[in-house]
């Protein structure tokens, strides 16, 4: 029992030391041929958004190149995700095997 309890401790551990690795990555996607960024961290939370004066009387192009640029960097960030948890020998979860 006890050792159940210690690999639920050292999986949380693990799963913190990742979470705090990937808040530290930057990543910046794009919609609109440039003219929406949107910059979020490796946990997805989106810490900028710059929106184009030129795009902004548009509303309909607006929308499209919002929805491109968050899609754009949520991909991204999941390569980004995928990428650090390998290097850091991903989650090491007892009876489940790498």
């Amino acid at each position: 029992m006890f050792s159940k309890i210690k690999a639920i401790q050292d999986l949380k551990t693990q799963a913190n030391t990742i979470k705090k690795a990937l808040a530290e990555e930057t990543i910046e996607g794009q919609g609109g041929w440039g003219k929406v960024k949107i910059t979020m961290d490796g946990n997805q939370e989106v810490k900028a958004v710059v929106i184009d004066s030129e795009i902004v009387g548009d509303k309909a192009k607006l929308e499209s190149a919002v929805k491109e640029a968050v899609n754009d960097t949520v991909k991204k960030v999941q390569r980004v995700m995928a990428s650090k948890m390998s290097q850091m020998g991903g989650l090491n979860i007892p009876g489940m095997g790498k």
